[in-house]
């Protein structure tokens, strides 16, 4: 059913803020037995208790010889016009004897400002929220923190028409913070935290849903180890952070970052495990590895990394053995007592089958040189023989014709 009444529901929680806001600072507005709030900028007025009326009264500063400027005795009240910070301090009014008759501390300030509010859910059972004044006002400050549920299913509204509130509880070891236990994590809520003082109070609403301000706390037990034989390789390992609930429907996803210590850039990798090996890091290197996690369904936000992990891989067997063997030569060679007559053979560091090889490349160059050079020659000489026959053939045309051309003309025919 609907309520006969648009907006029922909205009023009601307005109505309730504001009257808890009323209830609770009424009892803060009345003055504390020997002190007295002020608001800065306004013309205060503090009264003599303890005088008669129309009686002189005389009114002092404790610590101070004289007046604030510009103040006045009025029907034996002191006024102060525009109020200070520096105004205040303990004010005393004295009968014409000099007699004490009535002392007020007097302390200055400013309004509630609307406090700045951010909420964050390290799990989809609780959700926390934090917040901070957004003015100094320089007096006494507490917070009224309330919440209601604004998604209600049938049986909940036909129980409770104006929806689900409660109080968010406040921890004193943790000023500036309060819970809601058992929220649920497909639900939307309304938070009010309203800041009260002396002077007054101020509020703020803030509707959230779950989804959105969740962010799990970052994953423990991260342990790094090397693996044997394996000189680019690490192990890594993280455990659930303790305040994610067990339970296989909400589960989480990871973020690994590592790099070098001696570098700066990291190499990051996504993963759903609670292990990864990390294939790509430099033998022999110190690396430092972080982990942070994430709503499985990629709901809210990631959480904050978690405490550095560090680990060296082993080194390859190749390159210590390589490095062995240069260690116990430079040391034979420095154990080596040297000899006083000079050695006129060269030394000859060069390796037998390196000799061979070198001999081998040799010889193949050489015999594709050779092969050149009789191609070229061959191609040379079969040149010039063909030029020499076409100089040739012309030089017998001429002969015979001249001969033809002697002959006389009954013989040539």
């Amino acid at each position: 059913m609907h309520s006969p009444i648009p907006g029922l529901g909205r009023v009601m929680v307005f109505l309730a803020a504001a009257l808890a806001s009323a209830s609770l600072a009424v009892p803060e507005n009345r003055e504390e037995e020997g002190v007295q709030y002020g608001q800065v900028g306004t013309d205060v007025t503090l009264s003599c208790a303890g005088a008669h009326a129309g009686s002189p009264v005389q009114w002092r500063r404790a610590g101070a010889a004289a007046l604030p400027e510009g103040s006045a005795i009025w029907q034996g009240a002191l006024v102060l016009p525009h109020a200070s910070l520096a105004t205040a301090g303990t004010y005393s009014c004295h009968g014409e004897d000099g007699g004490l008759l009535h002392a007020v501390s007097l302390q200055l300030g400013y309004l509630p400002g609307v406090p700045f509010v951010s909420c964050r859910a390290s799990d989809y059972e609780n959700f926390s929220c934090s917040w901070t004044s957004s003015v100094e006002t320089f007096l006494p400050t507490r917070y009224i923190t309330t919440y209601r549920k604004k998604s209600l299913t049938g049986e909940e509204k036909r129980r409770n028409k104006n929806g689900h509130m409660g109080p968010c509880l406040q921890d004193p070891s943790r000023p500036g913070t309060c819970t809601v236990h058992g929220s649920e994590f497909w639900s939307s809520y309304r938070l009010n935290i309203t800041e009260v003082n002396p002077l007054g109070s101020s509020f703020r609403l803030l509707d959230i849903t779950m989804q959105a301000i969740i962010k799990p706390d970052p994953p423990e037990g991260l342990v790094v180890e090397p693996i044997p034989r394996a000189p680019r390789r690490l192990h890594v390992s993280w455990k659930y952070p303790s305040s994610w609930p067990k339970e296989p429907h909400f589960q989480l996803r990871f973020r690994l970052q590592y790099r070098p210590v001696i570098h700066r850039s990291w190499s990051v990798v996504e993963t759903v495990n609670l292990s990864e090996v990390i294939t790509d890091a430099f033998a022999g290197l110190e690396h430092v590895v972080q982990v942070s996690a994430k709503d499985f369904l990629d709901a809210g936000n990631w959480s904050e990394w978690s405490a550095e992990a560090r680990a060296t891989p082993v080194r390859d067997p190749a390159t210590v053995a390589s490095e062995e063997t240069t260690t116990d030569t430079s040391l034979e060679s420095l154990a080596e007592e040297p000899s006083q007559a000079p050695n006129p053979e060269p030394i000859n560091h060069s390796d037998p089958l390196e000799k061979t090889a070198v001999l081998v490349s040799l010889g193949i160059f050489a015999f594709f040189v050779l092969a050149a050079v009789l191609v070229i020659t061959i191609l040379i000489w079969l040149r010039v023989r063909k030029h020499g026959k076409d100089k040739t053939k012309p030089h017998n045309f001429l002969v015979a014709a001249t001969h033809l051309k002697a002959l006389p003309k009954a013989q040539i025919l």
